[in-house]
């Protein structure tokens, strides 16, 4: 079993006096996919692999040591699973951020990975210029989720009869634009852009959604529209 832990010194990582780079830690256990999603992510400047652990007691230990913005996740870890690591760092109240990045779709994991508190959810069958955008997205507080995941939790959801809540008060035609579009994995400034409207417009819509609908994450609103059948997480086109 590879069991290297790994931390980058901090020379390598002179940062630009007008820019900060995210942050990362990788968890992975296998070192060929470390290795690939390092070289993925060391392609663009605003990113910085600060560390890599192959146990989920590793990651720990890590983000104690060097409070990486975000924790790329992988859920089957030795020592620690990625969502016991999850669970972990909750209680901690840990300011890093956890995207998962797994091969697993089970509706379980899923739903127990987002209780724990990660911020996203993304497939290793996933784009690389996805990921980057989801690390960014995360980084900034952005719930974010693979579109195959967004669709098989809305089934989920309404299979178990979450369809027939009702929220406070029905959307505005502007408000579920915007929900439609976060289905489809649009990060805010590509909402923005497709509707003419600024990021600024974009949050308070989101402001406007979470309240109407009583949900406390951007996923969760997503999620409940999904399954009402009221936005579709593919394109039509």
């Amino acid at each position: 079993m590879d069991r290297r832990l790994r931390v980058y010194n901090q020379n390598e990582f002179m940062q630009s006096e007008f820019t900060l780079p995210i942050r990362i830690l990788l968890a992975e256990d296998h070192a060929l996919v470390r290795t690939g999603t390092r070289r993925i992510l060391e392609q663009h400047e605003d990113l910085r692999v600060v560390g890599e652990a192959s146990d989920g007691r590793q990651v720990l230990e890590l983000v104690d040591q060097l409070r990486p913005d975000v924790v790329l996740l992988d859920i089957g870890l030795p020592g620690l699973s990625g969502l016991e690591v999850a669970r972990a760092l909750r209680e901690k109240q840990t300011s890093s951020r956890v995207l998962v990045l797994t091969a697993h779709d089970d509706d379980d994991y899923v739903i127990a990975m987002l209780d724990a508190g990660a911020m996203g959810y993304f497939l290793k069958t996933a784009e690389a210029d996805d990921l980057v955008e989801a690390i960014r997205a995360v980084h900034r507080a952005e719930a974010v989720l693979h579109p195959a995941i967004t669709a098989k939790l809305g089934r989920l959801w309404r299979r178990r009869g979450q369809a027939h809540r009702e929220p406070g008060q029905l959307l505005s035609p502007r408000e579920r634009e915007v929900l439609e579009l976060a289905a489809r994995g649009y990060r805010n400034q590509a909402i923005a852009g497709h509707l003419f409207i600024s990021i600024r417009t974009v949050e308070g819509h989101f402001n406007s959604i979470l309240s109407k609908l009583g949900a406390s994450t951007r996923v969760e609103a997503v999620l409940f529209a999904v399954a009402r059948g009221w936005v579709s997480p593919e394109d039509e086109g």
